[in-house]
């Protein structure tokens, strides 16, 4: 999740940046049920997803968030980027 003191977004973000991949899709917003559900962006062989104001848990702060991005994650699809 986009709160989480244990593996932060910005260093993760960091992390990546190092790692010098080739951006395919920029950082934007993913929705579910027409709200922001978190963060994403697409790298080549690589995404990085968030979830909007859940902790290290995230599906015990946002459990239909997080089973939107799993159920996305083992379909290989692509996250939604919009409300509608």
């Amino acid at each position: 999740g986009d709160t989480d003191g244990r593996v932060p977004v910005t260093s993760t973000r960091y992390s990546l940046n190092k790692m010098q991949l080739k951006e395919k899709a920029a950082w934007r917003a993913w929705f579910h049920n027409h709200q922001v559900a978190g963060w994403t962006v697409e790298y080549e062989g690589l995404t990085f997803a968030t979830l909007r104001g859940a902790g290290h848990q995230a599906p015990v702060y946002v459990p239909q968030q997080a089973l939107s991005l799993l159920t996305h994650f083992l379909s290989a699809s692509t996250l939604p980027s919009s409300r509608f």
